[in-house]
Order: C-alpha cells, then sequence, then structure tokens
C-alpha cells in the first residue's frame, strides 16, 4: 500500500460530517491531495450514506470538499501499489456501488463542486441528484490521457449530458469550465465561491418545505422509469401516483391546497 498522507497519519478523517436544520454535509478530507476517491474514502462515503438513509430527521444531503479542488478521482498511487486484479476490481465494484447508494437514497443530494472534478470526481458530480459549482470550477474525464479510460465515470455522466458530449470528454480527455458544464447539463447552477453555499440553501429550503414522503417516493421512480421502455415506464409511475395519493401527506397537500392555506406535512 502507499505510505500514509499527512492526513492518514493524524488519524483524521476520510469523510467529515455535520447536521444543521435538517441537512447533512458530507466533507470530502483530503484536500491536500484533491479528494482522492481511495479505498479508504469510498468506504467511508458509503459508510455515511447507509447511516443518513435511515435517518428520517436528515431532509438533504450536501456533498462538499476540503481543499482547492472537490475530487480529482481514483487514487493512483495506491491504484499502482496495489496491481492484483481481483483488488482492483474490488475497488471499482465498491465506487460503483458507492455511487449507487446516492441514487438509491430517500433524501436529495446536491454536490457542491469547487476547482478540479476529475474521472472519479466527476463521476461523483454527475451522481449527485443537483450540483452547484463554482464558476471556476473545471470538469474532466481524463484517463485516456494516461491509458485508462474513463470507463465508470463515464456511466454517470452518460446520464447526464448526450453521448456526444459523453464522448468529447471520454476521447479528448479535456477539461471543460463551469459554464460549458452547466449548458451540457452537468451542473444545475454556477455561481461564484462566495456564493456557493447561498445558492445551495435555496435548494435545501425548497426540498424542506415539501412532502418527505412525496421526495422519497418520486426520487426512487424516477431513476427507476429512466431505463424503462415507454409503456413500463407509464405503468411504473402510475402505481407509484396511485400510492402516492394513498400518504396522509397527499391528502393533506391536496386540501391545502384548495383551501389556499399553507399545508402541514404528517410525514406519511
Amino acid at each position: 500500500m502507499n505510505a500514509p498522507t499527512p492526513a492518514d497519519v493524524l488519524n483524521e478523517p476520510f469523510v467529515l460530517q455535520s447536521t444543521r436544520e435538517g441537512v447533512t454535509t458530507l466533507t470530502l478530507n483530503r484536500g491536500d491531495r484533491f479528494n482522492p476517491l481511495s479505498s479508504g474514502m469510498i468506504a467511508a462515503l458509503a459508510e455515511a450514506l447507509d447511516a443518513i438513509a435511515k435517518d428520517e430527521g436528515v431532509r438533504a444531503v450536501v456533498i462538499a470538499a476540503n481543499g482547492r479542488g472537490f475530487s480529482a478521482g481514483h487514487d493512483l498511487k495506491e491504484l499502482r501499489a496495489n496491481p492484483d486484479e481481483a483488488w482492483q476490481k474490488k475497488l471499482f465494484e465498491a465506487c460503483g456501488e458507492m455511487m449507487m447508494k446516492i441514487v438509491r437514497l430517500p433524501q436529495p443530494v446536491i454536490a457542491r463542486v469547487h476547482g478540479i472534478a476529475a474521472a472519479a470526481g466527476c463521476q461523483l458530480t454527475s451522481m449527485c441528484d443537483l450540483a452547484v459549482a463554482s464558476d471556476e470550477a473545471r470538469f474532466a474525464l481524463p484517463g485516456v490521457n494516461i491509458g485508462l479510460f474513463c470507463s465508470t465515470p463515464a456511466v454517470g455522466v452518460a446520464r447526464n449530458i448526450s453521448r456526444k458530449r459523453s464522448m468529447e470528454m471520454l476521447l479528448t480527455g479535456d477539461l471543460i469550465d463551469a459554464k460549458t458544464a452547466m449548458e451540457w447539463g452537468l451542473v444545475n447552477r454556477v455561481v461564484p465561491a462566495a456564493e456557493m453555499d447561498m445558492e445551495i440553501r435555496k435548494f435545501t429550503d425548497a426540498v424542506k418545505a415539501k412532502s418527505s414522503v412525496a421526495v422519497a417516493l418520486g426520487k426512487e421512480v424516477f431513476y427507476r422509469q429512466l431505463d424503462m421502455d415507454l409503456p413500463s415506464a407509464y405503468a411504473l409511475t402510475a402505481q407509484t401516483m396511485t400510492c402516492n395519493m394513498m400518504t396522509e401527506d397527499a391528502v393533506e397537500g391536496i386540501d391545502a391546497f384548495i383551501a389556499k392555506r399553507a399545508p402541514e406535512w404528517k410525514g406519511r
């Protein structure tokens, strides 16, 4: 394995976690190395996401990062220090499973991206439900530059932007700026760094004002129907809408709308 980084020597957690007003922030905590998605970082994120999934007090999640960038991707030194095929397969599978935990999480997840988001860091951005980037953020799938095609990062990115745009990033390895990332559909908002938290607050406030039951149901079925044929997608969503209508929150929301008053969500 690699020689430990200074943060590892000090037993610093890979991910810092804080919760305020129903919003949990997970902060990648290897900023001195641009927060590589090492085996330790992947495991820490997976553990945190599992705990959040069971916490009904958390209404939204923000994934942020310390240091000068969001994440430069997998830890290349760790990959070279462990050339065994089985070890590497286990790492990439663990990373994919962690990414899918974000999709499966009942709460919406927002990426807070500054600096560089490359390879698996770009993948992490793409797998979040929403993304806010600073105007100096940069994105890339640069594996091809070192003989390693970004196949796993492409899974998320290609589900955000068009095939042609995805292949442009994959084949050239070039950086794209934050404005381009927004135009292509990789991020929702681009703002100056000083305004990022305020912009994210707009999203989290909007989410918290809605029924947690409706949001969780809706998020789950949204991702499930994307890869279905049209008849199957409509069948699934019709069933989900029916189930949603049977919840107390739907009854309360409709009654409140008709009565022109604010709803009082039951959470059931």
